[in-house]
């Protein structure tokens, strides 16, 4: 049997142009992409969206040289984002 992974939360996220971000990172998940750990869900808008409960997670990362990442899935205790060299960057990778 398989055992469910409690995902690591998005404690912070200041990029405020992100369509996901109203008081917090509204999205049920987010990716955490190739680059310079780019958040992948992240999308230029004013339209604000997402779930009005929900906290957000870390549903996957692709960053396989990140300590944090084990079988493609960060195991971080909460991951920050803010802008940095892409509009979106995980501040939380660190390299292995």
């Amino acid at each position: 049997m398989t055992q469910m992974l409690e995902m690591p939360r998005v404690q912070d996220c200041s990029v405020t142009g992100c369509g996901y971000n109203h008081d917090g990172c509204h999205a049920f998940a987010i990716t955490i992409g190739l680059g310079n750990s780019q958040c992948d869900t992240f999308f230029d808008s004013a339209d604000k969206g997402g779930l009005d409960t929900a906290s957000a997670q870390v549903g996957a990362c692709k960053r396989t040289e990140c300590r944090h990442n084990e079988g493609l899935e960060c195991h971080a205790s909460a991951i920050t984002v803010a802008p940095g060299l892409d509009a979106a960057d995980c501040q939380t990778f660190t390299m292995a």
